[in-house]
């Protein structure tokens, strides 16, 4: 372990305990030789692993390391980078299987009536500079509307409605040529470095339902799939339904998009117009059974909910399983603002974006993938500080289970979204996530909060 990019406290021994553990626990080193990160001779993959794990822990890079006089590894940074550019590792099965064993250790503290979903939703990879970064693209910002350097991080995760795990992704450049900035490489169709860029310009919504069957194929299992109305056009809705999971989704409010409804093809804003609504102090406005797709068509229930403090405003959402109650439904949709909260811990804290300065795409994958490591090591600390049945059996028959989301909660999280619908995507005001991240900060153990709010790394 690089204990000598911890912090040298106390707080540095907790940590260094913490990581030891969870290597331990969960065989990383295995899962690693599983995914082809090892190699022939010379230092161990699993040590290199570590010390970039660690790194976030550390007020200063690799760089300044070097200039300072403080690095203290056997590996030359010459070694530490063909590690990240390895065309041979495959950083998405080993997250998705990583990922797997860790929900494993999560599962059984909830009884089994606790509904798990995926989570699906991108974010904005930036970069300030694209003309020699493989694949850099002008992608589009769905939150500032606008054009951007860099890439979307399409992330697929799993949720108990208490910890957020990420599952796999894949940093998404475009399609277009047109948006191409970096050098476009080509490799052997058969090869992975191949298939790893060949998905990485492919439709998001294509790239969502790949990301699904890696995780299931790793054997991830959840009830439903929740995303945003970026993905839930009828086409996807019915794709999803195909893999054997329902899919609950926000709507997005387009004349272009329709839903069979009492026998003729409406969109979303005639079918509220021509609908009866509910009064009174209703948890929701409207319910309306509808049918979905178009060659194959789907079963499925529409939900609005209101604003209470504009009553001309509205959200929909869409459930394929329309035996489930609406206030479920609702419910259940709130588990999705986990990721929004994911996205903005890694980032904030996680060092997802500002650490990594390479210009390959196998080193920015492999930097991506460590990042969700890092993730998963916090969520789990997190639960083991919170949750009194990770001790021990004697605790776990003893101790009531944590609680999943409650509907108020839920319907609360989607009242705010409102106010940023002009954007037509579901966020909340920069106030309001600081709120959300300063929550989830503080839910951690002590030793690893201070650990995380040190000095943000040097370039």
């Amino acid at each position: 372990m690089p204990n000598s990019i911890l912090p040298q406290d106390h707080d540095g021994q907790e940590l260094f305990n913490a990581i030891s553990s969870f290597f331990s626990r969960f065989k990383v080193g295995n899962l690693l030789r599983k995914c082809n990160a090892q190699k022939e001779k010379g230092v161990p993959v699993l040590q290199i692993f570590k010390y970039k794990l660690c790194n976030v822990f550390a007020d200063r890079s690799m760089y300044m390391q070097q200039k300072t006089g403080s690095y203290r590894e056997v590996f030359s940074k010459n070694t530490f980078y063909r590690f990240l550019n390895s065309r041979k590792t495959n950083w998405l099965r080993f997250t998705t299987l990583l990922s797997r064993e860790v929900s494993k250790t999560i599962e059984p503290l909830t009884g089994e009536d606790r509904i798990n979903a995926f989570v699906v939703d991108d974010s904005l990879f930036e970069r300030t500079s694209c003309k020699k970064t493989e694949l850099g693209s002008r992608v589009f910002d769905h939150a500032s509307m606008r054009y951007t350097k860099g890439y979307r991080l399409m992330t697929l995760g799993w949720t108990d409605g208490n910890t957020f795990l990420p599952v796999n992704s894949s940093l998404l450049a475009s399609s277009k040529t047109s948006n191409l900035i970096g050098p476009l490489e080509y490799y052997d169709g058969r090869s992975l470095a191949a298939r790893r860029r060949n998905l990485a310009q492919t439709k998001g919504t294509d790239v969502m339902l790949e990301l699904i069957k890696a995780a299931r194929k790793c054997g991830h299992t959840a009830n439903y799939v929740l995303y945003d109305s970026w993905f839930s056009n009828p086409a996807q809705l019915v794709a999803v339904k195909d893999l054997g999971l329902d899919s609950i989704a926000m709507i997005k409010k387009s004349s272009r998009i329709r839903y069979e409804f009492e026998g003729k093809q409406l969109s979303i804003n005639r079918i509220f117009g021509i609908s009866k609504k509910r009064r009174g102090r209703s948890k929701y406005l409207l319910s309306v059974d509808v049918m979905v797709g178009k060659d194959q068509k789907i079963p499925a229930k529409i939900v609005c909910v209101r604003n209470k403090k504009n009553k001309k405003d509205w959200i929909a959402f869409i459930c394929t399983n329309p035996m489930l109650s609406e206030e479920e439904i609702i419910r259940i949709y709130g588990k999705r603002w986990q990721i929004e909260v994911f996205f903005k811990t890694c980032k904030s804290y996680l060092q997802l974006v500002s650490e990594c300065h390479s210009l390959s795409y196998d080193a920015l994958t492999a930097h991506v993938a460590i990042v969700f490591v890092r993730y998963m090591m916090i969520a789990l600390e997190q639960r083991k500080d919170e949750d009194f049945r990770s001790l021990g059996e004697i605790f776990f028959y003893f101790t009531d289970e944590l609680a999943d989301i409650t509907f108020a909660e839920s319907l609360q999280i989607l009242l705010k979204a409102m106010f940023e619908y002009i954007y037509a995507i579901f966020q909340v005001a920069k106030e309001q996530m600081d709120t959300f991240i300063e929550m989830f900060i503080n839910r951690l153990p002590g030793y690893m909060q201070r650990a995380l709010t040190r000095v943000p790394m040097a370039a």
